[in-house]
């Protein structure tokens, strides 16, 4: 049995990805293996202090770079006391986003030169890279609606990236189908317009299958 896997979930808002991580994560356990259910931004005491800054809109005077580097102290963080640690003692990460979301949404959407991302990629993440990152997909508007339901359902207001145009999410799911086009030995693209057992049957087939389990 492999052990010590990284799994991302990536995609739009509204797509489901806490949901499916969450799903991915207990079906993986039943295969006998440790497994740890995380998030971005967060996944540490630092980080989740910085996710409550970027996601409140506080940060957004700061530009897409400052966000972009905001993004990146959360992620060395989460890496260096949860992500790291757990594969090395050969557990299976699960995701809720990772440095995918940063390319599409502080990158493509925002401007930051991917020259720049890619520096705080290898000065950060280094070698530590996803073995599989699911990249959920859905129309843009349809996203927007699902948060919309889900912040309404929760009594929330939209965070900073729910309220952005629908132009500006368009913008994210074209970068992410791009990722997964370049990257189709990690990627797999997963329908996220059926229902959610539909979309859990299709990412755990998918892992058995990338992983030969």
């Amino acid at each position: 049995m492999p052990l010590g896997k990284f799994i991302t979930l990536e995609g739009g808002e509204g797509a489901g990805k806490s949901t499916q991580a969450k799903t991915l994560r207990d079906r993986i356990a039943t295969l006998g293996v440790e497994t740890l259910l995380t998030r971005e931004p967060g996944g540490s005491p630092r980080a989740e202090a910085i996710r409550a800054v970027l996601l409140s809109g506080k940060a957004k005077r700061y530009g897409p770079i400052g966000e972009a580097l905001l993004f990146y102290v959360a992620r060395d963080s989460h890496l260096e006391l949860t992500i790291r640690p757990a594969l090395a003692r050969g557990a299976w990460v699960v995701c809720d986003r990772f440095h995918d979301s940063t390319r599409a949404y502080q990158g493509a959407a925002g401007g930051v030169p991917i020259a720049a991302i890619d520096a705080l990629e290898r000065i950060v993440i280094g070698p530590t890279r996803p073995d599989l990152t699911f990249i959920l997909d859905l129309p843009a508007e349809e996203g927007l609606k699902r948060a919309a339901a889900r912040a309404s359902a929760d009594n929330q207001a939209a965070d900073r990236f729910e309220a952005m145009s629908p132009r500006f999410h368009e913008s994210l799911r074209r970068e992410f189908l791009e990722i997964a086009q370049a990257e189709p030995w990690r990627c797999a693209v997963i329908d996220a317009t059926r229902p959610a057992q539909a979309v859990a049957d299709d990412i755990w087939a998918t892992l058995i299958q990338r992983f030969d389990l």
